[in-house]
């Protein structure tokens, strides 16, 4: 048949059955590209929705950021004002005082004190009789007076309220305007005394005083005072001595004006900041604008600076009508930032805590414009991948898939050995067990520890491979881990590392020694695998021999050192002993770590190592001792820290040697108090300080334990701290310490005391 001979019905049927069949393929090509496209939209409005939700996340982590910076520089400026009312409350409380400030009004007004107060009333007639004068015109008497002028310069120059140096150094000859300083007044507000520099009681100042009077602790808001400097002024009531302050009139008031400087300012700035544009200030409402009371970072001097409440988006504003609050503004320099504002207790003050919008987010925007970069790519380079092999069909897809698996597969394989070359070039060995102790996995070195190949490791329990002991040590660590991992499913939390010690544990002979430090890291289960434990093993053995050996050359040395001081004082032989014995069942008794109970051993041994350079007929002088002798004696211990300043020790040794001869009332000769001190060296003192009085001297006999422990509680808070001294009691009274250093109150055998002194 010819290609032009017409074709007959069944070609025909046939041809228009194949193009019937083809259409639903079309259909379902349409349908498909719909999808794929809406797919695309959707992936592509989620990636723009994970840049905003990851946005949010940033701001709000700014927010906290910026909140607990707040919420600690508010706490400090809130301790500062406590500080200047606790100030003035010491002053408004104290006795004298009012007592003195009693019989001036009583002075004043006899019959009406009488009314209130008969006795002041009858300290107020004996202080000034119907014939005698009046040098205040009614107001109390000179030594009154004179006595309230010397408590308020006192306190004033104590406590900082007073003129600047500047201030005060105009010459005597110029009358001065009142800058700082505090002051009394009586109960109609009229001044009584003040210290130097107390500027006068009008304005702001009287209705302060009046206000308290009224029983209503008062603060004068911060105002640019006569010396042209930023004041705050706080007043509080004075009260009769018999007046609880609850109902009562005052009979005074203490008005207290100080210079506002750098201790204040200095609280508004964090520790440790490492933000080129964050910034902590204070602001107020003053009128219709925000008054901004410290420094700013431009320069501008604190009060000099004030924009208006409205504003367009100013970050004061908002702080002062939203305190606590948190948003994206702008400062006082029109430039965009994150701030938190938070309120001043007991004062209109509001502070700010803020940091540029650029700065903060730098790094986030520009994390989420690379991510949704990458994932607007990712999107687009799929969507084409996919229609490219849509369009190739099915076989081509099956072969394009069987190609990526090979070469995921290769890849796999590629990364596996790499991650084995990886550990196997780690010196510690490093293997990976189940919950029945089966190997899964060991490198080279693990391999090499057992003397087996890595390969045969597989399978076998550790026990099989390295022995029943050390692998019941482990097993019993591991069982725990994987028990609380299934509970927690917290991978940080439970891992830990333990340092086992298997053999001879024998400090004079370790040749059998086995030391090994172990981290197990839980690992998670999968569809093939029980959740198990990788271990990484590293055998410290060399090491602590070596440290062992170290200490004990270092004992051996602290001992000899020690027998040359014992045999030129034999009123004080062991001593050094003695202390160190005593000071390390004190540092136990607390509960202080090994550290610790090692330094206070090693530096009790050595601290009377100084006596070497003392004559020797001063150390066994059996008179009475002149006050140098007894200086030389007590200050020996300073020249043990000259000899052994060089010398390397594992704790503060040195240090603690040196801080011995403080006390805890900061009377010692470095003048550190309290806490100041090193806590060794506290327990080190009272050591000393009990064995030296339970020991027997030249001048003197041993005291009882009873004694000794009566005269260490009378001197807590003084000369000692009070936890080594209940922890010392403690032991001798609970833990047989008693009978344990008996021996100590022994008089040494003069007799033998024959030897060469050298």
């Amino acid at each position: 048949m010819s290609d032009d001979a017409p074709q007959s019905n069944d070609e025909q049927n046939g041809e228009t059955k194949e193009k019937d069949a083809k259409r639903p393929f079309n259909l379902y090509v349409f349908i498909g590209v719909i999808l794929m496209l809406s797919a695309v939209g959707a992936s592509i409005f989620g990636a723009f929705k994970f840049v905003e939700d990851e946005r949010a996340r940033s701001l709000q982590e700014w927010q906290i950021r910026l909140g607990i910076v707040g919420d600690s520089r508010s706490a400090a400026i809130n301790d500062w004002i406590e500080q200047n009312f606790s100030t003035m409350r010491d002053l408004a409380e104290n006795a004298s005082l009012q007592l003195y400030m009693s019989e001036i009004a009583a002075a004043k007004n006899p019959t009406a004190v009488a009314e209130e107060d008969p006795m002041m009333a009858e300290l107020g007639g004996n202080k000034l009789g119907a014939d005698e004068e009046d040098p205040f015109g009614g107001g109390g008497g000179e030594a009154e007076a004179t006595y309230l002028r010397n408590i308020l310069t006192a306190t004033a120059e104590r406590m900082g309220f007073k003129p600047p140096v500047e201030a005060a150094a105009v010459s005597a000859n110029i009358e001065r305007a009142g800058v700082a300083g505090l002051g009394l007044v009586d109960a109609k507000g009229l001044p009584i005394a003040s210290s130097p520099g107390m500027p006068p009681m009008i304005g702001r100042l009287k209705e302060a005083a009046l206000l308290a009077l009224e029983g209503e602790p008062t603060v004068i808001d911060v105002y640019i005072g006569s010396s042209n400097l930023p004041t705050i002024g706080f007043a509080l009531p004075v009260y009769g001595i018999q007046d609880d302050g609850s109902g009562a009139k005052g009979i005074g008031a203490v008005i207290g004006v100080k210079i506002v400087d750098e201790k204040l300012y200095t609280k508004l700035v964090q520790p440790g900041e490492t933000t080129e544009t964050s910034e902590t200030y204070l602001v107020r409402k003053q009128g219709i604008t925000v008054e901004y009371l410290s420094p700013l970072a431009d320069g501008t001097p604190p009060l000099k600076r004030s924009l208006a409440l409205d504003t367009p988006n100013l970050a004061g504003a908002y702080a002062l009508e939203n305190p606590g609050g948190f948003a994206i503004k702008r400062d006082y320099l029109g430039e965009e930032v994150l701030m938190s504002s938070r309120p001043i207790s007991g004062v209109p003050w509001v502070l700010v805590r803020k940091i540029n919008r650029a700065e903060a987010l730098e790094e986030t925007e520009t994390r989420l414009t690379t991510l949704l970069t990458v994932f607007i790519l990712i999107i687009v380079g799929v969507t084409i991948a996919v229609f490219a092999v849509w369009r190739h069909g099915s076989s081509l897809r099956a072969t394009q898939a069987a190609q990526n698996f090979k070469v995921s597969s290769e890849r796999f394989e590629n990364l596996s050995k790499f991650m084995n070359l990886i550990s196997n070039a780690q010196p510690a060995g490093i293997v990976a067990v189940g919950g029945d102790t089966v190997y899964s996995y060991a490198n080279e070195p693990a391999a090499r520890g057992a003397g087996i190949p890595a390969e045969d490791m597989l399978g076998k329990t550790m026990a099989a491979v390295i022995g029943p002991i050390q692998a019941s040590v482990y097993a019993e660590i591991n069982d725990k881990i994987l028990k609380r991992f299934k509970e927690t499913n917290d991978r940080d939390s439970c891992r830990e590392m333990h340092i086992n010690t298997f053999g001879d544990d024998d400090d004079d002979n370790d040749d059998d020694l086995l030391v090994i430090k172990s981290d197990h890291i839980p690992l998670r289960g999968d569809r093939d695998h029980e959740p198990g434990i990788l271990m990484i093993l590293e055998d410290i053995t060399e090491l602590t021999r070596e440290r062992r050996r170290s200490e004990k050359m270092l004992r051996q040395l602290i001992d000899t050192l020690v027998s040359v001081v014992d045999r030129r004082d034999p009123f004080s032989a062991n001593h050094s002993s003695h202390v160190a014995e005593v000071a390390r069942a004190i540092a136990e008794e607390m509960g202080e770590d090994e550290i610790t109970a090692k330094t206070v051993d090693i530096a009790g041994s050595l601290m009377n190592l100084g006596k070497i350079f003392i004559p020797p007929e001063l150390l066994t002088k059996t008179g009475d001792l002149t006050p140098e002798e007894r200086q030389t004696l007590m200050s020996s211990y300073l020249v043990s820290v000259d000899l052994l300043s060089d010398v390397t020790f594992e704790g503060p040794v040195v240090d603690t040697i040196r801080d011995m001869g403080e006390t805890w009332d900061g009377n010692g000769p470095l003048g550190k108090a309290e806490e100041g001190i090193l806590e060794s060296a506290r327990i080190l003192a009272v050591a000393n300080a009990f064995v030296g009085m339970v020991s027997a001297r030249a001048y003197r006999d041993a005291m009882s334990f009873e004694k000794v422990s009566d005269i260490l509680l009378s001197d807590t808070g003084s000369k000692f701290d009070r936890k080594p001294v209940s922890a010392l009691i403690n032991y001798l009274e609970n833990r047989e310490g008693k009978e344990k250093w008996a021996h100590y109150r022994e008089r040494p055998d003069m007799s033998d005391n024959n030897e060469t002194i050298f």
